[in-house]
């Protein structure tokens, strides 16, 4: 069974103004507060004639409930989120003066993580770019920084973002293939639009497959321009980076979870929550100086397919990020929540990036749409936690009861809302100066398509080199057109030959020539790996045991990994309890309902040498393909061995009994995340 979760304790939080009285009685009433006597039975001419038309009740509960579902996100659909708190460190402040910045600020936040894809009801492991978008209640406004897990994006201008969609999406015809791009329209699109190649090196890489969302980095993906007290300015670009370090699942777990639970990183989330684990990020400035031309050593930093490499500027950590907090009602805050790209904070602006200028239309008109009218703003998940006084009036859902009669400005009626100085708090942009020719065109500098792909690629060690020509591979031989494969070939061999001749082997087809970058320079921060052992916290480790296991040990181990803030299930058999004299324990998983994808380590117990199963011999194998940790102690070690596992090999961790040294070895090669030694 799962972990049994916590009762739901009554919000004692303030009752919100823009709350009012909804759902406060313990008495069943109507949308309109009318108190009913029955909920079961309609109003009918006799208990057996028509229901009658003035049966109130009836017409508003169907009513509602023919409307409980909103048009879907286009994009982004599928989503999770959670509450926190970001705490700044002050070392912001001398560049900015937006308030949640300054030291010592603690300030509400909600994030909602996402894919792009997909329908609300895709898996959360397919191959996609994550959202990772932010909304921080700020004292002067809400902010909010909508970014994703990769720093860039397929295009270089907003006009295309229709185009790119409608070709990941979905074929129109048949409405498959569902959250994915290994199809034909999306390659035929990102093969003629050679912007996309350094986003696809991303997205076919590791990081579209996130083992979590506590594993995953964030990315404001454009350059920010802050502005500080002294009205000085910089450019910056904004990165969330994970405490529990960045980890990705192999291709075959992603596709089993999308199978066995598709639900798989929103219940992580919200487990690890309810364990009292938080998801912890810290905030990450690259800070560059504003010039005139908004170059950084040669990137353009107007373009949202480059990233600046972090050897190039230092990223700088400027405070903490800590989600501790499941949300109360899915619909009304991760579904009901709208970012937008324009909600910005005095001390933030934007640049004229050409992607972002698009975005700060795009996402307040598709508001309007989704939410039923132009007051989504005052639906509790998206009210600012400071004052409002907008003049703003009407519409649909209006829910506050506005005063006076001069909604205007200016008014001689003496009703309140004037503008205040720029030093008294007000956002004013920064002046600068606008001029040049009406065009449809790029910079020169948009052109170059491949350095930039060129440098993830020899940035990557070689097992995550593997991974991105298998990803590659089986993308492209999804697709039908055979030109189409071509193409892709074609762009390959402009970011690297060994890339291009190794897709091309596996495709079957031969490697064209191409002018891929010479000795680009790698930036071993683009890599996942990691030779230092990490936090564990948040991680899952199984204990396989059955009656007569060593309990005491297996209460050892709880007690240090729980330490770490990690968490152990036991697995058995069957279900209810495991027995060793006169002490239990209680099993939480069993052979039938669990996988490997639950665990980032499994331990045999000892106690139990005889154990054979046989979708246990399928969770171990699986368990060692995807060089996850493998442990046992005493005659725990017979399991291993009869189930074909190789207990010499890489990442199997061997004891005689629980003790200090056992368990903090394992603690150690959880904190690798992987024994990538073991690959083949």
């Amino acid at each position: 069974m799962p972990p049994k979760r916590k009762a739901q304790q009554p919000d004692e939080r303030p009752v919100d103004a823009a709350e009012g009285k909804l759902q406060t009685s313990s008495l069943l009433t109507t949308a309109q507060g009318v108190r009913l006597a029955d909920t079961d039975h309609s109003l009918k001419a006799g208990p057996r004639g028509p229901s009658l038309m003035d049966d109130f009740h009836l017409r508003e509960k169907i009513t509602h409930f023919d409307h409980e579902r909103i048009p879907e996100r286009v994009v982004h659909a599928r989503g999770a989120a959670a509450h926190g708190t970001f705490t700044a460190y002050g070392n912001a402040g001398s560049i900015t003066r937006a308030g949640f910045l300054q030291r010592g600020r603690e300030t509400p936040v909600f994030v909602r993580f996402s894919t792009v894809l997909g329908s609300r009801g895709s898996a959360d492991t397919v191959r996609d770019v994550r959202g990772f978008a932010t909304k921080f209640y700020t004292d002067e406004g809400n902010f909010d920084l909508v970014g994703n897990n990769m720093p860039v994006f397929f295009i270089q201008d907003g006009i295309k973002f229709p185009d790119i969609i409608h070709a990941g999406k979905p074929h129109p015809d048949r409405e498959i293939p569902q959250a994915q791009t290994a199809h034909d329209t999306f390659w035929d699109f990102v093969s003629l639009h050679t912007e996309a190649t350094h986003h696809v090196m991303w997205a076919m890489s590791d990081r579209g497959i996130p083992r979590s969302f506590r594993t995953m980095e964030g990315f404001g993906v454009h350059t920010f321009r802050l502005v500080n007290a002294k009205d000085e300015t910089c450019l910056v670009k904004f990165h969330w980076k994970p405490v529990a370090g960045i980890h990705s699942l192999v291709w075959e777990e992603a596709q089993i979870a999308a199978g066995a639970d598709p639900d798989f990183h929103r219940r992580d989330l919200a487990d690890g929550i309810d364990a009292g684990v938080p998801l912890e990020f810290e905030l990450g400035l690259q800070i560059m100086p504003d010039s005139d031309d908004q170059t950084f050593e040669g990137i353009d930093l107007l373009d949202p397919t480059k990233i600046v490499p972090e050897e190039l500027c230092e990223v700088q950590l400027v405070g903490k990020l800590s989600l501790d907090r499941n949300p109360t009602n899915y619909f009304a805050e991760t579904e009901q929540v709208a970012f937008h790209t324009g909600n910005l904070v005095p001390g933030i602006e934007v640049t004229d990036d050409p992607l972002m200028q698009a975005r700060l239309f795009s996402y307040l008109d598709t508001q309007l749409t989704r939410l039923g009218g132009p007051n989504f703003t005052q639906l509790p998940i998206n009210c600012p936690h400071a004052g409002v006084n907008d003049n703003l009036r009407d519409g649909m859902h209006q829910t506050a009861v506005h005063r006076g009669i001069a909604p205007y400005l200016p008014n001689s009626l003496g009703q309140e809302g004037e503008p205040v100085p720029a030093d008294e708090g007000a956002f004013v942009h920064v002046p600068r100066e606008v001029s040049g020719p009406k065009v449809r065109a790029n910079p020169a500098s948009f052109a170059d398509h491949f350095s930039q792909a060129a440098l993830f690629w020899a940035s990557m060690t070689a097992i995550e080199q593997a991974h991105i020509v298998e990803a590659f591979t089986f993308e492209l031989s999804k697709c039908y057109e055979q030109p189409i494969r071509e193409r892709m070939l074609g762009v390959l061999a402009n970011v690297a030959t060994e890339l291009c001749t190794a897709v091309a082997a596996g495709l079957g087809m031969p490697a064209p020539s191409g002018t891929p970058v010479v000795d680009p320079t790698p930036s071993p921060a683009l890599s996942q790996l990691v030779d230092t052992p990490g936090p564990i916290a948040g991680r899952v480790i199984g204990v396989i045991a059955a009656d007569g296991a060593d309990l005491a040990g297996i209460n050892k181990l709880r007690r240090a990994i729980e330490a770490k803030g990690a968490v152990l299930r036991l697995l058995a058999p069957s279900g209810g309890t495991i027995k060793r004299a006169r002490t239990t324990q209680p099993v939480e998983r069993t052979f039938l309902t669990t996988r490997s994808i639950e665990y980032d380590a499994v331990v045999v117990a000892a106690g139990n040498p005889t154990l054979t199963d046989g979708r246990l011999t399928v969770l171990l194998g699986e368990l060692f393909r995807h060089c996850k940790v493998i442990a046992a102690w005493g005659d725990g070690v017979d399991v291993l061995t009869a189930a074909g596992i190789d207990t010499t090999a890489p990442g199997i961790v061997l004891g005689d009994t629980v003790a200090k040294p056992y368990t903090s070895e394992l603690i150690a090669a959880v904190g690798l995340h992987r024994a990538w030694d073991r690959s083949v």
